[in-house]
């Protein structure tokens, strides 16, 4: 698994325009493939009167599923351009769909890869962008003395706190960069005096 990667920090849409034609940016995160699919579905269907919806997605935080389409436009002149911005800006787990809407000036080649390569560079500037890493989610078991104390201190070193559970003990779900298991480990025995229980879980991306 990737470490880490980039991604929109939110779903909108863009407008630039080029020598009289318009160019709407609309971007979304796609967490699959099908997600992806059914965004430019519905992106096409609120523009079907557009001269073109080209689109690009990146999936994976590998960027190991990489799809463009020119829908009409000249062969690698739009989904291309779009797909390498977003690869560019090493953006994951996202999809950019440029609708356009013709103006009557023909751009060229050249003109419309640099269209629809800036349209997707623009969203991706005005919708903004945030980082993602990868960590190991943990659970803390606690007894209800000390619960508070440790939940509070959780909270003022920056831990993510995901999800607390009160029972005959206080279960406390976290989530660790994998450098930090061991030194997080010493620290709750120390602020615990030792009774605190550990449990290493699975992995998951969050914001960082």
């Amino acid at each position: 698994m990737q470490d880490e990667y980039r991604t929109i920090a939110r779903a909108g849409v863009d407008e630039t325009e080029v020598n009289r034609s318009r160019f709407l940016c609309a971007l979304a995160p796609a967490a699959s493939e099908q997600e992806a699919q059914e965004f430019i579905a519905a992106v096409r269907k609120e523009h079907a009167d557009a001269t073109h919806n080209c689109w690009a997605y990146v999936i994976g935080a590998d960027a190991s599923v990489q799809k463009a389409s020119d829908d009409g436009e000249p062969g690698g002149t739009a989904g291309v351009p779009m797909l390498q911005m977003l690869l560019r800006r090493d953006m994951r787990y996202v999809v950019a769909v440029v609708t356009r809407y013709y103006g009557g000036v023909k751009l060229g080649a050249g003109g419309l890869i640099r269209a629809y390569g800036g349209a997707v560079g623009e969203a991706l500037d005005a919708l903004g962008t945030l980082t993602r890493r990868r960590f190991r989610l943990a659970t803390v078991t606690v007894d209800h003395q000390r619960a508070g104390k440790v939940q509070n201190d959780l909270r003022a070193t920056g831990r993510e706190v995901r999800d607390v559970r009160y029972g005959e003990a206080v279960t406390l779900e976290i989530a660790l960069p994998d450098a930090d298991v061991d030194a997080f480990r010493a620290w709750l025995a120390d602020a615990t005096a030792g009774t605190a229980a550990f449990e290493l879980g699975g992995e998951a991306y969050g914001d960082a």
